[in-house]
């Protein structure tokens, strides 16, 4: 073992420590009496199915993670990286196909080792307590419908990035960089109208007092609604959600049917508030942004490791090649990952307060704000007392707490 494979190992076992540590932290904050401040949120049997559900999914994560770190040290330290290599290696293909057979069988067998923890979540975690709805051909269907896009869409690119790599000389990462940066930009403006609908049904809202009362708001706020939508959410679960993606004609904001069904008109608007303020805000902008300037540091880090081998020793590599190079990196990025994503969360959390004070001022209705999201917290089963480590390194919502106190302080600064 060399020095760079010894601290990716203490890096590795040090990153799992620090989650589970995480993990157990945020189960020692839970309470079982609702807290006063929270109480007229849950009633006292839901809120025990509440962390009865915490406690469940907490025992889920921890034996994911578990199997991730021992399924890579297995691997890495019996050789299997090297040994798949030969045998690819073998098959005789020119260096894109054999990376692209390198990478699609290691993809596959980790797709295989982890889809009994797939169908356990949804079939069984998610069955017990009452939130799905997907029958198991829903199930499949989507999991075919993913593996065909991946196909479709992965294939190219990656067969695109190994190439920039293998033949273009100097600075091959400052192309992939552009490519990749022009690619998740075509993503966003398709994955709307075109990705979505593969999975999900939207359909245009109906004309009524919701549709209404949202023009009313949009007009108010000089926003040009041309597409919302109602998607099918419980075709798959009894969670409620609504999102905006997309940019130029393709922007959707879309409401899921479970979330109308829940809730009031005035506490829609307000969610639908929420939404508009990230667009206002310009928070989709600068999270694509961050994504670009994310993919920049991806394609450095392959850079540096494709131009030295101690890296390839590290994991028992015995030739050099892109592809190895790239499957290391993919196995070295969480590392760096977990480091950035403190900031990254911290900056969604920095955003969600924003939004919820845009919709607080916009609507001059904190009530239905509050209480949106209280129904939201019921309805999800949601942990209404995490633990502050756990929330910097999980949460991309601040706590439900503390988005009311929020609130409450918007309200009063009016």
């Amino acid at each position: 073992m060399n020095v760079i494979a010894a601290v990716l190992l203490i890096a590795f076992v040090s990153k799992f420590a620090l989650e589970t540590a995480a993990e157990l932290l945020n189960l020692r904050a839970s309470r079982a009496e609702l807290p006063p401040s929270l109480a007229d949120i849950y009633k006292p049997e839901d809120y025990a199915r509440s962390q009865a559900y915490l406690r469940a999914a907490t025992r889920f994560r921890l034996a994911r993670h578990t199997l991730d770190l021992a399924v890579l040290l297995t691997f890495w330290f019996a050789g299997g990286f090297n040994w798949l290599d030969g045998v690819v290696r073998a098959w005789g293909f020119a260096p894109i196909v054999t990376g692209l057979f390198y990478i699609g069988l290691l993809f596959m067998a980790y797709g295989a080792l982890t889809l009994p923890f797939g169908i356990y979540e949804t079939f069984v975690i998610e069955q017990r307590f009452g939130f799905n709805r997907t029958t198991p051909r829903t199930f499949v269907m989507d999991m075919l419908k993913g593996l065909v896009l991946g196909v479709l869409l992965g294939v190219p690119v990656l067969a695109g990035l190994l190439a920039l790599f293998q033949y273009v000389g100097a600075y091959p990462w400052l192309y992939a960089w552009a490519a990749a940066a022009v690619f998740v930009l075509f993503m966003q403006y398709i994955t709307p109208s075109l990705i979505m609908p593969l999975f999900n049904k939207f359909v245009p809202m109906q004309a009524g007092e919701l549709k209404d009362a949202i023009l009313k708001y949009a007009a108010s706020v000089k926003f040009p609604v041309k597409n919302i939508s109602v998607m099918d959410g419980s075709r798959r679960s009894t969670r409620s959600n609504a999102f905006f993606t997309g940019f130029g004609r393709n922007k959707r904001i879309a409401l899921f049917d479970t979330l109308i069904a829940q809730h009031t008109i005035p506490e829609m608007v307000a969610v639908l508030a929420h939404e508009v303020g990230h667009y206002k805000k310009r928070h989709i902008v600068q999270a694509t942004a961050l994504s670009i300037l994310q993919i920049g540091l991806v394609m450095l880090l392959l850079s540096v490791i494709l131009n030295g081998a101690a890296a390839y020793r590290a994991f028992s590599f015995g030739q050099t090649s892109v592809y190895a190079g790239l499957v290391i990196l993919v196995f070295i990025y969480p590392l760096v990952d977990f480091i950035l994503s403190a900031g990254v969360l911290a900056i969604s959390r920095l955003h969600e307060t924003e939004a919820d004070r845009f919709a607080v001022k916009t609507t001059t209705d904190p009530a239905s704000m509050a209480s949106a999201l209280k129904k939201l917290a019921a309805t999800n089963l949601s942990n209404l007392t995490p633990h502050p480590f756990y929330v910097f390194l999980t949460y991309s919502h601040p706590p439900l707490a503390q988005r009311l106190k929020a609130i409450q302080q918007s309200e009063r600064a009016e």
